[in-house]
């Protein structure tokens, strides 16, 4: 097993300006489940292709364990890689899949068959062994492609979106089964998505990138609860966070009619580029539905409640004079309100609700980057 160091690693693509992956600072500890994170095209799979040696290195360097393998070729940096198809050669039993990678480096035999069958056991595929991928289901697919991964016996995963191609009740089963066994086996492992509920889920940490620049790493609580700026606060998180532009008075950010009381050490940040205002961000479950006599409540115009059983959200138009058009959620120009599943609103109702105390993300208006 090793640690894995990126160190200002820099990828730009022939024939572009601006580099795919910029000045990428990253350490792996020995061991760690981390996980890439970041909507299309920001860069997270040229990363982990610069790590496998399929992506050309044009700056810095990239170390596993303690040796820099920038210059050095696929094959020779002891990784093993999962994608998201499952590269499964049809003409071949599940075992000679699993198996082949160990043979054409001329292990021996009973070594091969040893491996294979302790790795299926793992992966519960040892009924499959004799069946040919066309046999065999998605999820039981991207077992073998795990287990073809296992029986090498590497010092690094890489994964790429391994799930994206199963149904959403398997790929919650499947990330479940991923994560277990990436702790019983302890191997170092890089895993990147788009999905973040994946990454809050399976992660030991999180590194968020945007546009080829790393923008947050930390744990799953640390992503959630401090985001560094607007982009991680907007994309951790299901239901998005609801984030607007405010103006400051006396200390308070003027959400409507509502006053949200700022820090004196966060007021005392401003700058004349934030031009009096701030980027206030809450969570759906950061807000309390009230009456409609409650002082400082915003009106919420109800166009769609999701029901989910043990949850339930409202999306709506805030009502609130000075408000509407300037909150929103995720690449949605509505509020999200968490609500109780057992006393849902109908569309075109209106509720009430207030940010509870404490519960409110500040950021400059300016820079977006948290106070």
């Amino acid at each position: 097993m090793a640690s894995v160091t990126y160190d200002h690693a820099t990828r730009v693509y022939p024939g572009t300006e601006r580099p795919a992956v910029d000045q990428l600072n990253l350490q792996i500890e020995d061991g760690e489940f981390l996980v890439l994170v970041g909507p299309s095209g920001c860069g997270k799979s040229t990363s982990l292709r610069m790590l496998a040696g399929l992506e050309d290195v044009n700056g810095g360097h990239i170390y596993i364990g303690d040796r820099d393998v920038t210059d050095v070729q696929p094959k020779d940096r002891d990784i093993a890689m999962v994608f998201q198809n499952y590269a499964l050669y049809p003409h071949m039993s599940v075992a000679d899949n699993m198996g082949f990678a160990l043979k054409i480096s001329g292990t021996p035999k009973a070594e091969i068959r040893q491996r294979v069958e302790e790795a299926a056991k793992i992966l519960d595929l040892t009924e499959y062994l004799d069946r040919k991928p066309k046999a065999l289901s998605g999820g039981q697919r991207q077992r073998v492609a795990m287990g073809r991964a296992i029986v090498r016996q590497p010092q690094v995963f890489l994964m790429d979106e391994p799930l994206s191609n199963l149904d959403a009740k398997l790929r919650v089963q499947t990330r479940t089964q991923i994560a277990s066994l990436q702790r019983r086996l302890g191997v170092t492992t890089v895993y990147v998505t788009h999905d973040q509920t994946e990454a809050l889920t399976m992660g030991d940490r999180i590194a968020v990138l945007k546009d080829g620049l790393l923008q947050q790493v930390g744990t799953p609580r640390e992503m959630y609860d401090t985001p560094s700026n607007v982009f991680v606060a907007g994309f951790i998180g299901s239901p998005a966070m609801n984030v607007g532009t405010f103006d400051v008075r006396d200390g308070r950010a003027m959400v409507g009619h509502a006053a949200v009381p700022l820090e004196r050490e966060v007021v005392s940040q401003l700058t004349d580029a934030d031009g009096g205002k701030v980027t206030v961000g809450f969570r759906p479950e950061a807000l309390d539905v009230v009456s409609a006599s409650t002082e400082g409540a915003l009106q919420v115009e109800v166009n769609l409640v999701e029901e989910l059983g043990s949850d339930a959200f409202v999306y709506g138009d805030l009502k609130s004079e000075g408000v509407a058009g300037e909150l929103h959620s995720g690449s949605s120009d509505q509020v999200i309100v968490r609500i109780d599943p057992r006393d849902v609103p109908m569309k075109g109702d209106t509720i009430h609700v207030t940010i509870k105390p404490g519960q409110a993300h500040v950021f400059s208006a300016a820079t977006g980057n948290r106070l």
